[in-house]
């Protein structure tokens, strides 16, 4: 499972470079669909843990491609209206509750050795879909870009971007890995922990429905300063008063501030400074940097202050690693240039 991780911070700069290098991005959503279905298809092979491990590999090294070139087709489709980006990305939400409840539901009378069956449908889907998307008759391969890619990625505003996203994500650390687990060390059933984690995910819906209206009444600074703030609070809760429903449910709520406010703000951050000719390549950092490193990064501080103390223990680090994003982010984090 850490393969992931691994190719997460890998993967993506390589294919975001090919796709700013091309324009062929698209076709290279297609491709990295097919392919990586098709190399999943080698878990059918049963082929032992080095086996598993160099198809887990290969797999997620064309599947961590899709959706960091994705981020950058939509908002090309978008155009003007980049604002609108938190209606097109909710769907991805959806379809996690989606995944969640049936393949859940699925899985209570077919035993585990069926997951890989279920899977295969829903890699298939997306392969078709991505053949729905149209090809721009004008993607073609984009003139020298004005500026280098290193003079972007050091100036102090992008290189305070990362950080703050590197320390959300190493924050976020500990509830991905450990919160079913705190909340069953404070006695919630598997279902209740279930309905917890919907929650989050359908605070983030409705986080992406409202986004553009957000965009429009406040700047990019107080939006994220105040997310980090309440995504701070949010760990502190969840460490301390696990125990009190009404206060875990308000935690969970916070999710459409923790993920979704920074997430949907970052995507049109990166737009605005990496520019057209290197969207793909700040999509692609943005993604290995923050959540392949700062989240890979997270689970393992999380495990040693849960082996060392407490799961509670956990989510007071998140909680820290807040604290140092905000002062990061005062002191240096600047709104991205227009257009």
């Amino acid at each position: 499972m850490a393969t992931i991780q691994l190719t997460k911070i890998v993967a993506p700069s390589l294919w975001g470079w090919l796709g700013d290098r091309t324009g062929q991005r698209v076709r290279l959503v297609r491709f990295g669909a097919i392919t990586g279905s098709l190399f999943f298809a080698g878990v059918f092979l049963e082929p032992g843990f080095y086996g598993l491990l160099l198809v887990m590999l290969v797999f997620t090294f064309f599947w961590n491609a899709i959706l960091p070139l994705y981020e950058v087709i939509t908002l090309r489709v978008l155009g003007a209206h980049k604002d609108k980006y938190g209606k097109v990305r909710l769907w991805g939400s959806v379809g996690f509750i989606g995944a969640v409840a049936l393949v859940g539901a699925m899985l209570e009378w077919l035993p585990i050795q069926y997951l890989p069956w279920l899977l295969l449908p829903v890699f298939a889907g997306i392969a078709v879909s991505a053949f729905l998307v149209p090809s721009e008759r004008g993607e073609r391969k984009i003139e020298a870009p004005k500026g280098s890619l290193k003079s972007i990625v050091t100036h102090p505003a992008v290189l305070t971007f990362f950080l703050m996203n590197f320390l959300l994500q190493v924050s976020h650390g500990a509830y991905y890995t450990f919160f079913s687990i705190h909340l069953e060390q404070h006695g919630y059933g598997k279902l209740s922990i279930g309905l917890l984690w919907s929650l989050g995910v359908i605070a983030e819906i409705v986080l992406f429905m409202v986004m553009h209206r957000l965009l429009r009444t406040l700047s990019v600074r107080q939006i994220v300063l105040g997310a980090l703030v309440l995504t701070m609070i949010r760990w502190a809760l969840i460490a301390e008063l696990t125990s009190l429903v009404p206060v875990l449910v308000f935690a969970q709520l916070l999710h459409a501030v923790s993920y979704g406010v920074l997430h949907a703000v970052s995507v049109q951050y990166i737009q605005g400074y990496f520019g057209e000719h290197h969207h793909g390549q700040g999509q692609a950092l943005y993604s290995g940097l923050t959540f392949g490193a700062g989240g890979a990064l997270g689970a393992w501080l999380s495990g040693f202050l849960v082996d060392g103390y407490s799961t509670s223990a956990a989510f007071w680090g998140g909680s820290a690693a807040m604290v140092v994003a905000i002062v990061v982010t005062w002191r240096g984090l600047r709104p991205p240039p227009s257009g």
